[in-house]
């Protein structure tokens, strides 16, 4: 094996078994409310499989992907994304209660090159406080929903089971709108609950809100989600298997979901997985499985992958991008990954 890969794995079973050397930031101490730039420098990642050429994997095509190495050390934890302006525009959120926006450069094959104008700002509650500073800062959950020609962005938080809303574009002056939720929702577990939020902006659930927990009430147990609005409100649960967490989902433009998994223990390793829910799946009391797309471990370009986006590029074809939460430490990585659906 060769010493940097025997490094890697080194720290990432160092990560698995709990030893971190950065502790996460709880707050951002030194960002003020105002959009600030940061410098991102990029490691161009040209393929999935690490020294394999393969580009191909069942309907998925990898387009190539980034490592991101912002200049700020308050930049990290990324966990819920969004796509915008056809594909060159990337709005995430970190778990320390931060906006990251910046442009993504791609070449004509539609594989990324660099992320340009960068900037980061706190998401701040009714009060124009930012969530972070009242305890509301574990921010994991990103989701565009378009309604009546407006748009407006979904934020969900986690320990304190909220989901806010923003106005869209950005605007990093603007106070959060705090949603109703079903009361299943407040009774999700403490730290593993709305890590996958969904709109669906087209499609037979056009004006459906999914949420889906990233476990159950146990280990084994299936994953609880939610379905707000649109023609089948009500509850579901997801089957759980082989260790994996749910972290985000997509809705793809004819109505079916992608939900993005990621597994770290001892047995399993390192995992990443995107299930394909058909949206006449979705319906109350249902309990759905899907299809796998992708699965992917230690010898793929992957690590604590949590966000996931879809839109559709300028020659029709869908495109998935993912991105992971390095936890701000420097046993992980930030990567953002390019996937073209040949089916979408």
């Amino acid at each position: 094996m060769p010493i940097e890969r025997l490094i890697r794995s080194l720290c990432r079973t160092a990560f698995i078994t709990g030893v971190s050397i950065l502790a996460p930031l709880s707050a951002h101490a030194g960002i003020g409310p105002e959009q600030i730039p940061v410098t991102v420098r990029v490691e161009p990642i040209e393929t999935f499989h690490v020294g394999r050429e393969t580009a191909t994997f069942g309907s998925l095509t990898f387009l190539g992907g980034l490592e991101l190495l912002p200049d700020n050390r308050h930049v990290g934890g990324l966990s819920g994304l969004i796509v915008t302006h056809g594909g060159s525009g990337l709005i995430a959120i970190a778990d320390n209660g931060l906006w990251f926006e910046a442009d993504l450069v791609a070449d004509a094959d539609g594989r990324p090159r660099a992320v340009r104008n960068a900037r980061v700002a706190p998401l701040l509650d009714e009060d124009g406080v930012p969530l972070a500073n009242v305890g509301k800062g574990d921010t994991e959950a990103l989701t565009l929903r378009r309604t009546n020609g407006a748009a407006e962005m979904l934020v969900s938080t986690e320990r304190d089971h909220r989901v806010y809303a923003f106005p869209y574009p950005l605007d990093p002056d603007a106070r959060a709108r705090e949603l109703d939720m079903p009361p299943g929702v407040r009774r999700l577990r403490h730290n593993k609950g709305m890590e996958a939020l969904a709109a669906a902006n087209s499609g037979p659930l056009a004006g459906t809100l999914v949420i889906i927990a990233e476990r159950g009430p146990t280990f084994t147990a299936d994953m609880p989600g939610f379905l707000i609005g649109g023609p089948h409100a009500g509850t579901f649960t997801v089957a759980r298997s082989d260790a994996y967490d749910a972290t985000d989902a997509a809705f793809l433009p004819g109505g079916d979901l992608l939900l993005l998994e990621r597994r770290f223990t001892l047995r399993h390793g390192i995992g990443m997985r995107i299930r394909r829910i058909p949206a006449t799946e979705l319906v109350a009391q249902a309990r759905v499985e899907g299809e796998i797309l992708l699965e992917a471990g230690f010898t793929s370009q992957i690590d604590n992958m949590e966000g996931i986006a879809v839109h559709v590029a300028s020659d029709g074809t869908t495109v998935i991008t993912l991105i992971s939460d390095d936890n701000r430490s420097i046993l992980q990585r930030t990567l953002l990954l390019r996937f073209r659906l040949e089916d979408g």
